[in-house]
């Protein structure tokens, strides 16, 4: 971002209270996501009742919303003219992008340029963030506010910005939808992916098939706790409900005001339990079933009979009048083939069309939708599993799986849009704090968010051009409540919304922090239940010339980080922080963040498991997957063991369908008693513990101890142990060979996909 010379020069916000005539300063703008150019000018232009808005034709939508937003605070009126104190709307045509857009404040008008309203409307979501937040809730109640002059240039990066939202596994109020556009909106998201059908639960009302809505969108009863508590318990209380057509037309204006187009999801030909209750005579058993009652993949899935597809395309037909998107998204994810293997009708459907197995039935079944929804001017989105058995021809590739099939589909000239799990499931964990509210698993914090490139480094220049962008995902199994989704979704939507609109060489973290830690005055402001994790304070052990050292840091800047080590709750009179703190024995390090006067987030603390492996030298065969490398191979002997709850953080290395062999050099013969490790083994999330570890020693290059085969223990468990002791054993290497799990079997979620690896801390003693 360019800044002038007056970088360093605050940029007043005056206002002028009509009682106490009081004056608040702030340092500079804080704008989310950052803009391509701001330069500060000298002046101020004053925003008084006298204010008014002019408009070049085509404007008349965002001049209205900035009317509208203000009218709280001031009675700013529309008027043809441009005069004094004016805020004006002019059209651009030459400006290189549809969504680009100009401001340039001066002391008597602010213009904002644009090629058209959509660009216009993006300006004035840059423009609420100059403003004061007070104005957001129609709190603010002075008389003028002073804006610093400045000029902004900006424009998007991807074309596609898009934020997703699950109502099957949880659904929420018509309002609450609204608010979460209203956000997307001021974050410059352009899409709102709506995920409307699922095993629990059916959505949208379709009249046609009123069943859908009487049977499909209720459930008995609902999981309670964790997938994978044991046993499984239920609240025993019905639940469900579904978006009239009405409801769903009012929401999709409501967002076509804001330049956000709606993309509805309708599930196939997996993910269908909810329909086949309905409609039992869709499945392959013809069997009644339930709408699930707990979350996971489900065998049920729609037959490739005729009749399923005369009523797909029904429920389509009305679906498309709800939804005038270019695009509609069919799913195509975790489609179970058990069903179709044993089914003679999908078995005599191969037949016919000449497939040879069942991940072509698929293909099938996506590409007959595909054109029949291209017959009707309208193009379809899955997930990456629509590439198995052949990509249908016009299909866009949302990638959830990594990046390998948004890889793939570039290369074939297919659209693709980036949302991998590893950067974009807000549904994971974004804390190590053990007190965080439940999540399904895994581990994205804040900072992994913001640095993820949707662009692919495998792919030329020509390919890059099939990237459209990306989006975040929120799966809503464990958020019953709008609060929740918030917590969630804020403030990781504001990093994604700057990976999408804003230029790489803009981006830096540690400013996004500090806009942030502004930004959530605004959040505040809007009633929006965000996560607050600026002031934790993060550990990590370092190792160098055999001595080990902890280092703690915070995000945020000008505090301070108080610690103790007998296990005592630090205070404002603990240690300050200054420089690494040695350690050579186990300890328990507790740390905070304080201002001057009280301690802002909560304590910190870590437990250093000071055994004979930390800081010695191990190799491993294969590297960690990128989006689960953790700490590196360093961090499975660092004297730090992951999380009890969650997989993904970064003391848990994640291997996908890799065998491993480790070795731990301890530099000298060392006495060896015992050897411990533990593996995640989250069968939901495709986490599957390896079966045995084998163990094998050496004293130098050619002398080698007899290989043991170890079990696992507790498979069944979240965690699984592997353990084993000695008696007169010493050695100077340690050996460990750990075969995957292999393929995810049948039945369970991710069939057929390589099974994960996760494994922490290799303890020695």
């Amino acid at each position: 971002m360019q800044i002038n010379k007056l970088l360093f020069i605050l940029i007043s916000f005056s206002l002028f209270f009509s009682c106490e005539k009081e004056q608040i300063t702030v340092e500079k703008p804080n704008i989310i996501p950052i803009p391509s150019v701001l330069n500060i000018e000298e002046g101020q232009f004053v925003l008084t009742t006298d204010t008014a808005i002019s408009f070049d034709n085509g404007f008349k939508a965002s001049a209205e919303f900035l009317k509208t937003y203000l009218s709280n605070s001031f009675q700013i009126k529309i008027k043809n003219e441009q005069s004094t104190n004016t805020i004006s709307f002019k059209k651009d045509t030459l400006l290189s992008k549809a969504e680009g857009y100009k401001i340039k404040i001066t002391p008597q008008s602010i213009i904002i340029s644009a090629a058209n309203d959509k660009g216009a409307f993006y300006a004035v979501q840059t423009l609420r963030q100059l403003l004061p937040e007070m104005i957001e809730n129609g709190t603010f109640k002075a008389e003028k506010a002073s804006i610093s002059c400045l000029i902004i240039e900006d424009e998007p990066e991807y074309q596609y910005r898009g934020m997703h939202l699950d109502v099957s596994r949880h659904m929420y109020s018509v309002n609450f939808i609204k608010k979460y556009i209203d956000a997307l909106a001021l974050l410059k998201m352009n899409t709102f992916h709506w995920h409307l059908t699922d095993d629990q639960g059916w959505r949208v009302e379709i009249k046609r098939y009123p069943e859908l809505n009487t049977i499909g969108s209720y459930r008995n009863e609902t999981l309670i706790g964790h997938y994978n508590d044991t046993p499984h318990q239920f609240d025993g209380k019905k639940y469900g409900g579904f978006y009239t057509q009405k409801e769903i037309k009012d929401i999709v204006k409501y967002a076509q005001d804001r330049h956000i187009t709606i993309i509805p999801e309708i599930e196939m030909p997996g993910h269908s339990q909810a329909v086949i209750a309905a409609y039992p005579k869709l499945g392959c058993t013809l069997n009644p079933v339930e709408v699930a009652t707990k979350w996971g993949v489900f065998e049920e899935i729609y037959c490739t009979r005729e009749s399923t597809f005369t009523f797909l395309e029904n429920v389509l037909d009305e679906v498309l009048e709800l939804f005038p998107s270019e695009n509609i998204h069919i799913g195509g994810d975790e489609a179970p083939k058990t069903r179709w293997k044993t089914c003679s009708e999908c078995q005599k459907r191969m037949k016919t069309e000449g497939l040879k197995n069942e991940q072509e039935l698929q293909s099938y079944f996506i590409r007959r939708i595909e054109k029949y929804l291209n017959n009707k001017g309208r193009q379809i989105i899955g997930w990456d599993e629509i590439l198995e058995g052949g990509l249908a021809p016009n299909a866009t590739v949302m990638s959830w799986r990594g990046i390998e099939g948004a890889v793939t589909a570039a290369k074939e000239k297919h659209k693709v849009i980036m949302t991998p799990t590893s950067h974009s499931y807000f549904d994971y964990y974004q804390s190590d704090n053990e007190n965080e509210p439940l999540a399904i698993g895994g581990f994205l914090p804040l900072e992994k968010v913001y640095h993820f490139n949707p662009m692919p480094e495998a792919l030329n220049k020509e390919e890059q051009q099939y990237i459209l962008g990306a989006q975040g995902n929120v799966w809503t199994e464990y958020m019953p409540t709008e609060d929740k989704v918030e917590y969630m979704v804020f403030p990781r939507l504001l990093a994604m919304s700057e990976v999408v609109w804003s230029k790489n060489e803009n981006k830096n973290y540690s400013g996004f922090i500090s806009r942030l830690e502004s930004f959530n005055k605004r959040l505040e402001a809007l009633d929006i239940k965000y996560a607050s994790h600026l002031y934790e304070v993060e550990g990590e052990l370092n190792s160098k010339n055999n001595k080990q050292s902890y280092a703690l840091k915070t995000l945020t800047k000008n505090k301070t980080i108080r610690y103790t080590l007998d296990g005592s709750e630090p205070t404002l009179n603990s240690k300050k922080y200054i420089e690494s703190i040695p350690v050579s024995e186990s300890k328990t390090i507790k740390a905070a963040v304080f201002n001057t006067e009280k301690k802002l987030g909560q304590t910190f603390s870590e437990t250093l498991n000071y055994h004979k492996a930390v800081g010695k030298k191990i190799i491993v065969n294969t590297t960690p997957h990128k989006a689960y490398s953790g700490s590196g191979k360093k961090g499975l002997i660092n004297g730090v063991s992951g999380s009890n709850s969650r997989y993904g953080d970064k003391e848990w290395l994640g291997f996908w369908g890799d065998d491993l062999e480790i070795i731990i050099d301890l530099g000298k013969i060392t006495e060896i008693n015992s050897i411990e490790t533990r593996f995640y083994n989250a069968n939901g999330q495709w986490l599957y513990s390896p079966k045995e570890v084998f163990v094998d020693f050496s004293t130098d290059s050619n002398v080698k101890d007899k290989l043991r085969r170890v079990e696992v223990k507790n498979r069944d468990s979240l965690l699984s142990k592997f353990s084993v002791k000695f008696e007169g054993l010493s050695a100077s290497k340690i050996i460990l060979k750990i075969p995957s799990y292999g393929t995810i079997p049948e039945g369970k979620q991710g069939a057929g996909n390589k099974a994960w690896t996760f494994i922490d801390e290799i303890i020695v003693k």
